[in-house]
């Protein structure tokens, strides 16, 4: 029988079907079927890639107790806070989605971890969004010259394309340590369909390419446009095949801060080699993203005198580091007959959750207020060692009474008004007293974990308090 040279692919999700349908019976999208090359039988997904499709037979398995781990070892970006982020290096064999607003800065940190990668092989570069003009203008802008110790863009070679064959055949003639993709969207194939950006284009190209680095010493970065809500634009399977997605934050140019910088904040929302609390901060300045190491004051508002009423220092954990953030909260009389919470920076359930503790606990009237919560600079802060710096800052606000200067607050707020415990309070403690404050208000240490890893001398600036109004009552007396 002749041999059927071509078949219908969905251009949704990637159905096959031997003729044309008008809607495609696996996702029920219209007029999606799309008329493309059938591959020969044995040459489907990966069978370009060396190694696949040798011959006949079963497949193999083998016990998992006699199986080898490979730890394929870590690779320094020669960016502090990116090596913070993944867990302490780049992992061979591995795939990192990078993922933000556009303008924001992802290529241009691919292209100083490309440049600053501690690594012996070639980085390649590809790009279908810029030309390799464009790239080294960037390059010169940035300050990357060619043939330093640390800045080498001689290893660097430059493709200008988004065909997944062409990048493949410079691949397989490269063999890169390192492989820069800008943008998983520009990526197509003639045998994923002829229309390129679609969801089955992105999910085979970025399978084709995730395979080849897998087989080979190399790793692998994704550069992915996201969507008006904030996430990966495209199939969320392109999430579960990488290893690692990274997401880019930018927060407003805030009056106050040092020098009103541009902070970004690299997070992390999936690592199979690290941690997802570490946070990464950078400034954006005319040599690119600078990474920050001292985030100590970078959050802090720097007054004279004291403090207004509704302003509270909190002392919050971004992965193994202390940051000390300013919270800023106002209460109004309600416009309407429902009170709201604005806040963005700080979740609105949780504000909502201490403002109702508060009221039941302290008989202050929140109900009819509209709350406005906002943190100093921009981040975004999820850790529940908040909770009790949110209380205090609502209370002030409320009373109109300021907190006294030079104190910084940590703690966990439960619905019965007593205060939990926090993670690392001898490290909380250390870092406030290291930036000059002079009192810490938390949990009573008995209850806490971390007690008998304070130094000495360090408790005599604690004031711990066992609940929502002895805490009040420490403040105000």
């Amino acid at each position: 029988m002749k041999t059927r040279q071509f078949i219908y692919r969905c251009s949704s999700c990637g159905h096959e079907e031997p003729k044309w349908l008008g809607r495609c019976p696996e996702c029920g999208e219209w007029n999606t079927l799309i008329e493309t090359s059938a591959a020969p039988r044995g040459q489907g997904p990966g069978s370009r890639r060396e190694g696949r499709g040798k011959g006949p037979g079963l497949p193999q398995s083998w016990p998992l107790a006699s199986v080898e781990s490979r730890d394929g070892g870590r690779i320094s970006s020669g960016i502090a806070e990116l090596d913070r982020v993944l867990g302490g290096g780049i992992m061979k064999r591995s795939a990192i989605l990078v993922g933000g607003e556009p303008g924001i800065g992802k290529s241009t940190l691919l292209l100083q971890a490309a440049a600053m990668a501690e690594i012996k092989g070639r980085v390649l570069y590809i790009s279908g969004e810029e030309s390799a003009g464009q790239i080294k203008l960037r390059a010169d802008r940035l300050g990357l010259p060619a043939g330093t110790e640390k800045n080498n863009l001689e290893r660097i070679e430059v493709i200008c394309t988004g065909n997944l064959e062409e990048i493949e055949m410079t691949l397989n003639a490269v063999k890169p340590s390192l492989i820069m993709v800008d943008s998983a969207q520009t990526l197509f194939s003639a045998d994923a369909g002829s229309v390129p950006g679609t969801i089955s284009q992105m999910k085979f190209c970025s399978f084709e390419l995730i395979s080849w680095v897998k087989e080979h010493d190399a790793a692998l970065f994704l550069v992915a446009h996201i969507t008006k809500e904030g996430i990966i634009a495209g199939p969320k399977m392109l999430e579960h095949l990488v290893d690692t997605v990274l997401y880019f934050e930018q927060n407003d140019k805030t009056a106050g801060l040092s020098g009103g910088q541009d902070c970004r904040f690299l997070r992390a929302s999936k690592n199979r080699f690290g941690s997802v609390d570490e946070i990464g901060i950078f400034t954006m300045g005319e040599k690119g993203l600078i990474p920050v190491e001292d985030t100590g004051t970078l959050f802090l508002v720097r007054r004279e005198g004291e403090l207004p009423a509704g302003v509270a220092t909190a002392a919050v954990l971004e992965g193994t580091r202390t940051i000390l953030v300013e919270i800023q909260s106002l209460t109004i009389p309600a416009k309407g007959a429902v009170s709201r919470v604005f806040s963005d920076k700080i979740d609105s359930g949780r504000v909502s959750r201490v403002a109702a503790a508060l009221e039941k606990h302290l008989g202050l009237r929140l109900s009819d207020q509209d709350l406005y919560v906002n943190v100093a600079g921009g981040i975004r802060i999820t850790e529940v060692g908040v909770e009790l710096a949110l209380a205090c800052a609502l209370y002030s606000a409320r009373t109109g009474l300021a907190l006294p200067a030079g104190l910084a607050i940590a703690g966990e707020l439960s619905l019965t008004g007593e205060l939990r415990p926090v993670s690392r309070l001898a490290g909380r403690t250390k870092t406030a007293q290291n930036l000059g404050f002079a009192r810490f208000l938390c949990p009573s240490p008995e209850n806490s974990p971390d007690t008998g890893q304070f130094a000495p001398g360090q408790t005599a600036a604690l004031k711990p308090a066992r609940d929502i109004k002895s805490a009040i009552k420490l403040i105000y007396g």
